[in-house]
């Protein structure tokens, strides 16, 4: 499930930002995005980085965990649905995301 940012906006509002990609990258784009276009595809991917990288912004809920394990931190993480650090051989649990990814969850999350 994509994470939505925010309320989508006209690309006339955008600013124009010029990155250069290797032409291999820019074509795997293109194919993974399908009819929504490699720039949304882009965008999405960007706002879903810094969603979670942002110091203590939650960037899934808990509808988005299918499944989850018990687990023991072998170094410093961040818990993907509340943010709180999680310590070095703290317990916690690891989540699979509905889009198939692994996540740090802090042991309290569930």
């Amino acid at each position: 499930m994509p994470i939505r940012a925010h309320s989508p906006i006209p690309t006339t509002q955008m600013e124009v930002t010029s990155i250069r990609l290797e032409r291999e990258l820019k074509q795997r784009l293109k194919a993974l995005a399908g009819n929504q276009g490699y720039q949304a595809l882009i965008r999405e991917i960007l706002w879903s980085y810094v969603l979670r990288h942002s110091q203590g912004a939650a960037a899934l809920s808990p509808e988005d965990i299918r499944a989850s394990f018990p687990a023991t931190a072998h170094q410093a993480q961040c818990c993907a649905l509340t943010g709180r650090a999680i310590q070095p051989q703290e317990p916690m649990l690891l989540g699979w995301t509905t889009d198939g990814k692994f996540v740090a969850l802090s042991s309290s999350c569930f």
